[in-house]
């Protein structure tokens, strides 16, 4: 299939087009530059909406069941569901995908699992770019489901409009530990499993972090009890998204953070591109082999090399 069908096909909604436009993405194909130029006039501005927080909280069980209220409303969604990688292949386990599978048949819901592939903060470097193919696709809503790695997991704020940052009962001091990452990022806060006898002790915690980020005139997160497994507040979580996005609009908080999101895009692929032209051509150039070899003999500090390196570039 030549690029033009399938930026074609995809902009039509194909599943199996938009799937191999992924993996030219995340194998880093010289044709996915192509595929991106030509699909991103085309992305509008849907919900991304971002489901963070520590392992074991009941994300992939939250993000099914909204998928499956959604999808009664008659909305097409798609899903990025980031796995931790394999230390062997740097490949993910696809472990959200099997939690999801009620949904893979449905021809308006669009799984992808990616791997973090060594990337910190809980989202696949490669999560921005598929974003803009699944919005392409013609997706109403996005949920991007992120790695649970904790307090470190802040990453998707980067490129969610709305972040929800699940907990559950029995985190206890952790809370407090969060004050710093997870819980300056929530627009809405999701204690899951609520069945459990500490909910009321937590809720109470949580309004009490939350009142050192308080201030006049800007979103104040609600926090929504769930029990996911039950299908419990998952009508309130919609609602509360839904409510965030009006205010996103209302207050014209949505562009503001929508530049936001894509200098730190623009940075990240400045440092990426930058840094891969150096290592390409800098191995056999400006010898950098041999630098590795002094500077773990401790010949030559590291800091002294990146200097080094940039006055070749600056030169040309």
């Amino acid at each position: 299939m030549i690029i033009d069908q399938l930026v074609t096909s995809l902009l039509e909604g194909d599943s199996r087009s938009l799937a191999r436009a992924i993996s030219f993405v995340e194998n880093e194909d010289p044709r996915a530059f192509e595929i991106l130029r030509a699909v991103y006039p085309s992305a509008r501005n849907v919900p991304v909406v971002g489901i963070t927080g520590p392992a074991g909280v009941g994300k992939s069980s939250l993000v099914d069941q909204l998928i499956a209220n959604y999808r009664n409303a008659g909305m097409k969604v798609g899903v990025v569901a980031v796995d931790p990688s394999s230390p062997f292949s740097g490949g993910a386990i696809l472990g959200d995908r099997i939690r999801m599978q009620r949904h893979g048949i449905d021809p308006d819901v669009f799984i992808r699992s990616m791997a973090t592939r060594g990337k910190l903060g809980g989202i696949a470097a490669a999560t921005f770019d598929v974003v803009d193919l699944i919005n392409a696709s013609g997706k109403d809503i996005i949920l991007i489901e992120t790695v649970g790695v904790g307090q470190d997991e802040i990453d998707v704020v980067k490129v969610a409009n709305t972040t929800v940052v699940v907990l559950m009962p029995g985190l206890g001091d952790e809370v407090q530990a969060m004050k710093a990452g997870l819980m300056e990022i929530a627009d809405l806060l999701v204690i899951n499993k609520s069945d459990r006898p500490e909910t009321d002790k937590m809720e109470m915690e949580l309004h009490a972090v939350l009142s050192f980020f308080q201030a006049e005139n800007v979103w104040h997160p609600q926090i929504i009890r769930t029990i996911a497994t039950e299908n419990s507040g998952i009508d309130q979580l919609v609602a509360a998204i839904r409510d965030h996005n009006q205010y996103l609009n209302q207050s014209r908080r949505l562009q503001e953070k929508l530049r936001e999101q894509s200098k730190q895009r623009l940075i990240d692929a400045l440092e990426y591109r930058v840094t891969s032209q150096i290592l390409e051509d800098g191995f056999d150039r400006f010898g950098i082999s041999q630098k590795i070899d002094e500077i773990a003999d401790r010949k030559v500090d590291p800091h002294t090399v990146v200097q080094e390196l940039l006055k070749h570039f600056k030169m040309e």
